[in-house]
Parts: structure tokens; sequence; C-alpha cells
């Protein structure tokens, strides 16, 4: 049986994507196969479609993923949708189960189906819609494991979130503010109102003031858009202050420094949870800019390539 897929068999820009009849995944020992109700298209698929990779990451992320074309050429990490085969290895999920959660690097969310290992799934609370689960994962599970696991933020600390209107920034504005921090964060003029409805005490215009003239110090500072390295976000911070970078380069990710906090997030079973019960008792909100049938998925590239899109953007198979 087949199934419609994105397919990326070349780095390119976003028109390489192109939608191609493939077979469908079967359910091969722990893995469960996903019809797929909603996918999100974030930056790490834009990433990886355009081989734009942070500062040293060029060479081991072809490496990783593919010298001349994309290793897998369906893309997506984050994906809901409802369970209708189960491996003969599998325990828990069962056909008809609505679930969410992230491939990881085996991708494949952008199709009809998608195989997905067992525990990488999480069942779907009544209340919670198919598109909000799905766009809760990739912005969500970073925003989350940079700010409670990593930098620990405390009640009545000062949180700056630098680019607060993105899919990682939207997310971090509210978990910080649940977190009891005091709120700032940063967008284009037209994204400050919804910053101060998701929750920021202090929604600061970017085109119109520098970073270096916000009024800090911050106890924490949360860059999600590559805009700091260690140098220039130090002045901003307190004494005991932490500089989450989220799109570090390989060098500030390799040489460790005691206020700087980077890496990749995880995504396992007790974040993705955590936030789908923030999302059903009303406290997390997923913000979604568009919605769009899977043949339009190289608009949705083109939109996070251009750099304002706001919150995630889904594709539906």
């Amino acid at each position: 049986m087949d199934m419609n897929a994105a397919v990326v068999d070349t780095y390119g820009s976003p028109e390489v994507v192109r939608i191609q009849r493939r077979p469908r995944p079967r359910a091969a020992r722990g893995d469960v196969v996903v019809d797929v109700s909603a996918a999100s298209v974030n930056s790490g698929d834009a990433r990886i479609r355009g081989a734009r990779f942070p500062r040293g990451f060029g060479v081991p992320a072809r490496i990783a993923l593919g010298v001349w074309r994309p290793r897998r050429p369906v893309l997506g990490v984050a994906l809901s949708g409802r369970v209708v085969e189960t491996g003969p290895r599998t325990t828990d999920l069962r056909p008809g189960d609505r679930v969410c959660g992230m491939t990881d690097m085996r991708m494949g969310a952008h199709a009809e189906y998608a195989a997905v290992p067992e525990g990488r799934l999480v069942r779907i609370p009544d209340g919670v819609s198919d598109d909000h689960a799905a766009a809760v994962l990739f912005g969500g599970t970073t925003a989350l494991w940079f700010l409670r696991d990593r930098a620990r933020v405390r009640p009545g600390e000062r949180v700056l979130v630098i680019g607060g209107a993105g899919a990682v920034g939207t997310h971090a504005v509210q978990l910080a503010r649940s977190l009891g921090a005091e709120v700032t964060a940063t967008a284009s003029t037209g994204n400050l109102g919804l910053l101060s409805r998701l929750g920021a005490h202090h929604a600061v215009d970017r085109t119109a003031v520098p970073l270096s003239d916000l009024p800090g110090p911050y106890d924490v500072v949360f860059d999600t858009v590559g805009a700091l390295h260690p140098a220039t976000a130090a002045p901003l911070l307190t004494t005991e202050g932490r500089a989450i970078l989220a799109a570090a380069t390989l060098a500030e990710t390799l040489v460790r420094r005691s206020r700087v906090i980077t890496g990749t997030a995880g995504a396992g079973r007790e974040l993705v949870s955590d936030l789908l019960d923030r999302v059903a008792a009303g406290t997390l909100t997923p913000v979604i800019e568009t919605t769009l049938p899977l043949d339009r998925i190289a608009e949705a590239h083109a939109r996070v390539d251009s750099g304002h899109k706001v919150g995630s953007i889904l594709v539906r198979p």
C-alpha cells in the first residue's frame, strides 16, 4: 500500500520539497504506525532541507544526515495522529489510540503515515486537539527542557526571552511565567501584543531597542534565535545569571562555560506528557500561525526561511 509523502532528495530551497507516492511503512519490532493528523514544519526541518546549520556543524551534520542529499528524504520530527498498526514487541499502545511524539533522527513525519518507536509516543489527553498536540512538541520540549531542567528557573527570577514570537519563544514566555519568573520578551513590532497575551510582563520591540539597552540584569537570558554568543550575553546577566543559547555554534557547544547552557533538548515521554497536561489544563497554549495541506509544504518551508514565522506551522496529510 502506498501513501503521499513530502520528499527532499536534494539539498536546496523550499522548491526542492515535492510530493511523492512511497510505500506505507510497516510496524516492525517495537514500532507503531501512526496515521498522521498533523505535523509541524520547523526550523530544524528547514535547516536540514537547506543544509544550513549553525557555524561549525556543517560537516558533522552532513556526515550524520547525508553528504549530498538527505539520507532520510521524508523530513519532519513532530507529529500527532492515530495508531493503526503495532509491532510484535509493543506493549502499551493499541490501534485507535490518539498519540503524539517526536521521531528524532528517524524523521518521517511529513507523510500520511509514519513508523515511530512506541517509547517515543504519548497518548493525547481528552480535550487536547491533534493540532495543539503536534504544535507543542518542537518548541515546547525545547523551552521546558532548557528553562526547567537546565537553567532551573526559580520563582522571582528575571527571565529574558529573545525571539519570543517563534515556536520556541512562544512556549518559553508561557513556561517561564508558569515557573514564577518575571518575563521580558523581544519580538518585532507587530507581535508585541501576542507577547503580552502569552504572559510576558514586558514586551520589547526588537526593531527599536538594541539588546544592549535592555533594562537588565537578568537571571536567565534565553536566546532562541542565535542573536547572542557568550561574550555578548554576559553583560545582560546577574552575577549568578545563566545564558541559554538554543542555536549555539559548534565551538560554543563544545567549550564548557559555567554560565552558558547549550545542547540538544530532550523529547522523552516525561517532557511531552508534562506539556500535554499543561495544554489540557489551559495553562499552556501552542501558537499556530497556519495549517496547510501536505501538498503545500513548500510554502511552509518558505515561511520558516523568512524568519518571520509566528509560533508553529502545521501540515495535514
